[in-house]
């Protein structure tokens, strides 16, 4: 039972039910001995009445309602009786209720002796147990037919009872990735005061945290982009020096690009995490800025004797200039690296029926399908470090490109080129009419 409310209105109704049943088994049984006492004492009255009948033996019989019988006696001689009665005793002339069966049916018999006279008096006992049961019955039939009515208050006390701890989760819900301000604390229940100080204890730690990942992010930038400008200003000035520039020489400039490309991947993708990410979104015209950053990028497809080509038109869609450029270059960047010499990349644009897709697609070897969503993660390569193509790389582009588009709330695809080979990148992101109306 997942519910708190569920189980409290459960747990409280059959408690409920469990101590009304109890007690109106008691009731039942109290009433039914008090019924009984009660039909004694009009038995008991009856025969005191019939005692008090001038009877003779001109008249031995009195007729009376089935229900009740008696007999008079007198010195051991039936003088009279009602109608139903039988001529043999019903009872023992002895002082006192007794049971008795006879004419089919089960008797409660009464003797009462008035000088010179024994009545025995006799009712049929299912006839006063019908009686006592439907009046014990019916004192009980309430309480059974509110049963379902208090179950329903208790669901409406309870559900009132709750609503403190509805609220303090529509507050945390609400609450955005960055914001990590205390919740309101004035005059909270009881039992929330202690949870409300711990989460706000908790928030409070988390913040700390993350100023302190963010200052040690800005650190890690000014200290290794300083030292790694002047390693390449040092290796220039060298190659000027050297007359024979050596393979070493070109393998350390090769080293010393790939360190830089990893310190710029790895503070784009902290630059990109939602819980810091504030940028102002505004509508822009994707199928321009890609064909400028395409523009930017081209020299790096023709050094490669590669073809890209574009296809699309103007589509709109709510973002930001730098994140989107982000993950435009890395998309080219893993296409441009990975299409061998001489290869083809087609980059589009569409509009679908709700959603803007941009596709990325080129010739190279391909993704298995079992690696798919494998490459989004951090730090992974296909192949390993050693890729086929011989591109150096940390792992990190796709990773950026996927934490982006989780930004965007876009889905993004990988599958099989229109080429012979090769793999295609799909995304899909909201268009800016429907964001106007569903924000980010």
């Amino acid at each position: 039972m997942n519910s708190i409310r569920v189980f409290l209105v459960a747990a409280i109704l059959a408690l409920v039910t469990l101590f009304t049943f109890v007690s109106a088994l008691r009731g039942y049984q109290s009433s039914m001995q008090q019924a009984e006492q009660l039909f004694d004492s009009h038995l008991l009255v009856t025969a005191k009445l019939i005692a008090n009948i001038q009877t003779s033996k001109d008249n031995p019989e009195i007729n009376l309602n089935s229900k009740i019988v008696f007999q008079i006696w007198r010195d051991n001689l039936l003088i009279a009786r009602s109608s139903g009665a039988p001529t043999e005793a019903i009872a023992k002339q002895q002082p006192g209720f007794g049971y008795r069966n006879f004419d089919g049916y089960r008797w409660r018999t009464l003797s009462y002796y008035r000088d010179p006279h024994w009545i025995t008096v006799a009712e049929r006992s299912d006839i006063r147990f019908s009686l006592a049961e439907n009046v014990v019955t019916k004192s009980l039939l309430p309480t059974l037919i509110g049963l379902p009515l208090l179950g329903f208050l208790i669901w409406l006390i309870v559900t009132q009872g709750l609503r403190p701890l509805r609220k303090l989760a529509a507050e945390l819900s609400s609450k955005q990735a960055d914001d990590l301000e205390p919740l309101p604390t004035q005059i909270p229940k009881q039992e929330l005061a202690q949870i409300i100080t711990s989460t706000n204890g908790l928030l409070r730690r988390l913040e700390a945290s993350l100023q302190r990942e963010k200052q040690f992010a800005s650190d890690a930038a000014h200290e290794l982009r300083t030292p790694i400008s002047s390693l390449k200003i040092q290796l220039h000035n060298m190659a000027e020096d050297v007359a024979d520039k050596t393979n070493d020489l070109a393998q350390v400039n090769v080293i010393t690009t790939q360190l830089e490309h990893v310190v710029e991947q790895i503070l784009a993708l902290y630059r990109s995490s939602p819980d810091h990410y504030n940028a102002q979104f505004s509508s822009l015209d994707l199928t321009l800025l890609t064909q400028e950053i395409i523009a930017e990028e081209y020299s790096s497809f023709d050094n490669k004797d590669q073809s890209i080509e574009f296809q699309g038109d103007s589509q709109f869609i709510f973002g930001d200039s730098f994140s989107l450029t982000t993950l435009i270059h890395n998309l080219l960047s893993n296409a441009n690296k990975y299409t061998p010499q001489g290869g083809q990349i087609l980059v589009s644009i569409s509009r679908d029926v709700d959603a803007v897709v941009l596709r990325v697609e080129d010739s190279g070897p391909g993704i298995a399908e079992d690696q798919h969503q494998q490459v989004f993660e951090r730090f992974y390569r296909v192949g390993g470090d050693r890729h086929q193509s011989g591109e150096p790389g940390c792992g990190l582009g796709l990773a950026i490109v996927k934490r982006i588009a989780d930004l965007y709330g876009a889905t993004i695809n990988v599958g099989h080129s229109s080429f012979a080979s090769g793999c295609a990148f799909t995304l899909r992101f909201k268009p800016a009419c429907t964001l106007a109306m569903d924000p980010v």
